[in-house]
């Protein structure tokens, strides 16, 4: 959170960044528009003089904050939402997201959120933006998989340091159209939103940000191959778009699809991706350093039912056991 009376020096590797931009990648727990609030009241300051939200920034820019009164939080109420909790401690949790929930509100969200399920378990959240507490990283709606989220503010601000340096390993399984050419490889594409579709995240962005990906083969499925993914960086649809432009897409993904599943020649293959009704990505692993003890903490998370049920109808000859488990598992000694 930016706190009143404090300032900052800017790097660098700053240099030539919009303001806002800068801001809320170094404070990940406050909303980018939040800032941009406290930018146009004059709460935020770059070497002590009032300035736009857009201003673009030098190496040795002194940015100082002391912010006002902030604009009233709408409040956020509790739901009794089913949240399957693997791992619970007095600083943070571990859940399995299923896909179908947003993880906060946002434009035409305001309830049945993972925020709404948070509160309701875990009761009232001083960590992070007040209008997403608890919430340190994300996954899109239709991708299922493990989320960290923290119960304070201490927790929350050494986790998204965490992040933002690289820490914090992820893991995914996906399923995609066709097989790479090589059963292994990395994908380093600067990601960006798109100029035409503001939904969409594209390669081909005015302004891009490092995005890298790693994937190995596991398997081929049918018209489909199972890929193991490790992404270093947490772009918006990093995955999926990275896969896309590989010429893969995932599999029920119909944002970056195209128009691989009319391209299916099996009706009983495409009926059934038809029906999936959700995106075949599931972070399958989350290791971190826990924020109060320094405990290397690592959890895994099996194929949902609905996944794993796809994978055996579309290829019966069976899929490798170790998709299904560990279900999750604390690992000190990492």
């Amino acid at each position: 959170m930016i706190k009143s009376g404090e300032s900052l020096r800017v790097p660098p590797g700053a240099a030539r960044t919009r303001l806002d931009r800068y801001l809320a990648e170094i404070f990940p727990g406050q909303s980018r528009s939040q800032i941009q609030t406290f930018i146009r009241d004059g709460s935020i300051l770059v070497n002590h003089e009032r300035v736009k939200t857009g201003c673009l920034l030098h190496h040795g820019d002194v940015i100082s904050f002391a912010p006002g009164t902030p604009e009233p939080v709408p409040s956020i109420r509790p739901e009794p939402i089913p949240l399957n909790v693997i791992y619970e401690d007095a600083d943070l949790a571990v859940i399995e997201k299923p896909a179908g929930m947003v993880c906060h509100a946002g434009a035409g969200v305001h309830e049945g959120t993972l925020v709404n399920a948070l509160l309701y378990h875990f009761g009232s959240l001083d960590a992070g933006d007040p209008l997403r507490p608890g919430i340190v990283h994300r996954l899109d709606k239709l991708t299922s998989g493990l989320l960290v989220v923290t119960k304070t503010q201490a927790a929350h601000r050494d986790l998204a340091l965490q992040f933002r340096e690289r820490k914090v390993e992820k893991e995914y399984l996906a399923l995609v159209y066709g097989r790479p050419a090589l059963r292994a490889g990395t994908i380093d594409l600067p990601l960006g939103r798109d100029v035409r579709d503001r939904k969409k995240i594209s390669v081909h962005s005015r302004r891009r940000r490092e995005a890298v990906t790693h994937y190995r083969e596991e398997y081929a499925a049918g018209p489909f191959t199972l890929l193991r993914i490790r992404i270093e960086t947490g772009r918006t649809h990093q995955i999926r778009v990275h896969l896309a432009q590989a010429g893969h897409p995932v599999v029920g993904d119909s944002l970056y699809g195209g128009n691989r599943l009319r391209n299916l020649t099996d009706v009983r293959i495409q009926s059934t991706v038809r029906n999936l009704q959700r995106h075949f990505l599931h972070a399958h692993r989350l290791a971190f350093r826990h924020p109060r003890t320094g405990e290397s903490l690592a959890f895994h998370s099996p194929l949902p039912e609905e996944l794993a049920e796809f994978l055996d109808g579309i290829a019966p000859s069976g899929r490798p056991a170790g998709l299904d488990g560990p279900r999750n598992r604390l690992n000190p000694g990492r």
